[in-house]
């Protein structure tokens, strides 16, 4: 008897599986159309970051902030570089468009944010 049970059970459950996998498979819609290749990030990416330079500001290093600095319109997070401890670097503090401070005064000019990922780009107001 238990063991007719047991049966009635299992064949319950795996319907009912069945049936609500077929409901979410059915009632999700995509709320936008399907991005292209191009347009979609690759597998482990995240999307690129648009920030103008009001949101950059946030990112300046201090107080447990990530630090981001903005030259010739991309994002770089210098947040774990070493050479901007707490947002500073030789007087420059992250959260800035340091474009000019970068490509006319530093000595290394922009060959060292090869070391730091470019995670976006500075947009307009």
């Amino acid at each position: 008897m238990k063991e007719v049970n047991i049966k009635k059970i299992v064949v319950l459950l795996l319907m009912l599986f069945s049936v609500s996998f077929v409901i979410a498979g059915c009632s999700s819609s995509p709320s936008e159309e399907p991005q292209t290749p191009e347009e979609t990030p690759a597998e482990g990416e995240e999307e690129e970051l648009m920030l103008t330079l009001e949101e950059l500001s946030a990112f300046d290093g201090k107080n447990g902030n990530k630090a981001y600095v903005a030259v010739d319109g991309i994002i770089y997070d210098v947040t774990d570089s070493s050479a901007w401890k707490d947002g500073n670097h030789n007087g420059n503090q992250a959260g800035q468009d340091l474009t000019k401070e970068i490509m006319e005064d530093s000595p290394h000019g922009i060959s060292a944010l090869e070391n730091v990922p470019a995670i976006g780009k500075l947009v307009e107001d």
